[in-house]
């Protein structure tokens, strides 16, 4: 590895035993983990004796690297986006399912592979796409937009204050023939742009490139969709599981919890609800569960994570 980053830790399911205990998985049920990545959660919820998992992952070197997981265990892996999830299953005659569990974050196999420009730690190319065989890569978009709009990603998906600055830079050097190819070129400049914040852990890049990467993959426009979609796929009784990493994931996720738990969210003013809430499911996490102070030292990736758990009603 090369770089800005030693050697990364061996990939790590973040708030595992919560999401187990939360799933309640009994030996024969269907379990669904929306997002697959290293295969964590896949291969925990086999342990405790899955009939049947069904993982997905639109990255197909997720997908190859799970598939020393098929033979002789109850696993179907699907090269797919979660957001797919509904029409996949309805496709393989699986109408109901147990149990489903998603991560909505950056699993550490792509961290680690400078090659997929995830992380300012390793040197590589700014792609930042979950599925490397399509879409723009962050270089492409970073040349395509322009600094207002650079700037608003920036902020609003970072929560970066200096985002205007960065921007700036960013099209400066655009401007100049030299426009922001590797990750290391976006990191220095993001530090130069924002600096060093006093006694804060986090490197100055953290932000953007969540905010850049959550741009190229339209992370938070599918959250709302999948969770109504997949509340209608489980069984009655049955449990959703989101952890998020990111305060605007999150919010989105307790909303729609909300919305389906028959609170209308609308504002007081209106005089007749059309946030379309309907009661479907309890909130089994009236606040998020988070790592303990064990687990963040083991796994600092999970500093941020917050889990949120909804049971579908049985009405």
């Amino acid at each position: 590895m090369t770089g800005r980053g030693a050697a990364q830790a061996p990939h790590v399911p973040v708030l595992l035993d919560e999401v187990l205990t939360a799933m309640a998985i009994q030996p024969g049920e269907t379990a669904v983990d929306g997002t697959f990545g290293a295969g964590g959660y896949t291969r925990a919820l086999l342990r405790v004796g899955a009939g049947r998992v069904i993982a997905f992952d639109r990255d197909p070197d997720a997908i190859e690297a799970g598939r020393s997981l098929v033979p002789d265990t109850n696993l179907t892996l699907v090269e797919e986006r979660f957001s797919q999830m509904d029409r996949v299953l309805g496709e393989r005659g699986i109408g109901i399912v147990d149990a489903i569990t998603l991560d909505i974050g950056v699993s550490s196999m792509q961290l680690e592979s400078p090659e997929r420009g995830f992380s300012f730690r390793s040197d590589g190319p700014l792609d930042m796409r979950m599925d490397p065989t399509s879409g723009e890569t962050a270089a492409d978009l970073l040349e395509r937009l322009d600094e207002d709009d650079i700037a608003n990603i920036i902020y609003r998906y970072g929560e970066e204050r200096k985002s205007r600055r960065i921007a700036k830079l960013i099209v400066e050097k655009r401007d100049v023939g030299r426009p922001v190819q590797t990750t290391e070129e976006l990191a220095d400049l993001v530090e130069r742009a924002v600096g060093r914040r006093g006694k804060e852990k986090i490197h100055p890049a953290t932000r953007t490139f969540q905010a850049i990467r959550i741009a190229v993959n339209n992370e938070l426009g599918i959250i709302e969709k999948f969770i109504t979609d997949s509340v209608d796929l489980i069984r009655p009784n049955g449990v959703l599981c989101i952890i998020t990493f990111h305060s605007l994931e999150d919010r989105i996720v307790k909303q729609t919890f909300q919305r389906l738990s028959g609170k209308c969210l609308c504002p007081p003013r209106i005089p007749r609800c059309v946030c379309g809430s309907v009661k479907k499911v309890e909130i089994v996490t009236r606040k998020p569960l988070t790592p303990t102070a064990d687990e963040i030292i083991e796994n600092p990736r999970s500093r941020s994570a917050k889990l949120r758990v909804c049971r579908k009603l049985d009405n």
